[in-house]
């Protein structure tokens, strides 16, 4: 059985990115727009390149007073210049470094509208696919950043997120809702086992919804974040798949 890539966003400043780096697979880097700058980025890579972890970008709305988290509407010639300048960037570090850019994460209100605007989408695919970078980019299972990303022939990792819920229609349970998180190490580990075994997901009205993993997304502000990517290692190590 081959479990998907565990990644997580590191260089932000929140969690514990040291202790984070020993369960995942794949980081991606905040990219200063939201949170971080060049020695937190540096820093970031050098942790990624100590443990032999996939080293992605993780581009943001410019938006530091908001974390990233806020929706805004921006022309798409300056969407795809702010997700170009982000990799570029860390790219150049990365070089510097002697490392190399494995994937592009979109961070917080990015990643959430181009998962859900097809015009979006297709702007970040597009602004990917030229970097010339050959990068792979990470983006919600079943939604138009994946999709958008695949038509115009830039490589792409379906991901769901470890600790969230899914709703009848297929979409991520709203936050809001109490039922919107997974509370427990074992409902996470059925839940990811049930898709990685089956390509299904059970909503939470019990619907059976088809979903792919390429990779599972660890919140490193979650609560229980440490405690879950360490199941989720310990799991993929008995299958030998870590």
């Amino acid at each position: 059985m081959i479990y998907p890539d565990i990644n997580c966003d590191i260089g932000e400043g929140i969690g514990d990115d040291e202790a984070m780096i020993h369960y995942i697979s794949s980081a991606s880097i905040a990219c200063g727009y939201h949170a971080g700058n060049d020695e937190t980025m540096k820093a970031a890579i050098r942790l990624c390149q100590k443990h032999q972890i996939h080293i992605g970008a993780h581009p943001s709305f410019h938006d530091r007073e908001n974390f990233g988290n806020t929706d805004l509407f921006v022309p798409y010639s300056e969407l795809y210049d702010l997700v170009q300048k982000q990799i570029f960037h860390l790219n150049s570090l990365a070089t510097e470094l002697g490392a190399s850019l494995h994937h592009v994460r979109l961070h917080g209100a990015l990643y959430f509208m181009t998962a859900r605007v097809k015009s979006l989408a297709a702007v970040v695919a597009l602004a990917v696919k030229e970097t010339t970078l050959d990068l792979i980019l990470y983006g919600l299972s079943n939604s138009h950043t994946v999709n958008e990303a695949k038509k115009i022939g830039v490589k792409t990792w379906s991901e769901v997120l470890a600790e969230r819920t899914y709703a009848d229609d297929g979409r991520l349970t709203a936050k809001l809702k109490t039922t919107a998180f997974l509370e427990t190490e074992r409902a996470v580990l059925s839940q990811i086992n049930d898709i990685v075994t089956t390509g299904f997901v059970t909503s939470t009205g019990g619907k059976k919804i088809a979903i792919e993993a390429d990779t599972v997304c660890i919140q490193n502000d979650g609560k229980h974040a440490l405690q879950f990517a360490k199941a989720l290692a310990n799991i993929y190590k008995k299958n030998n798949t870590a």
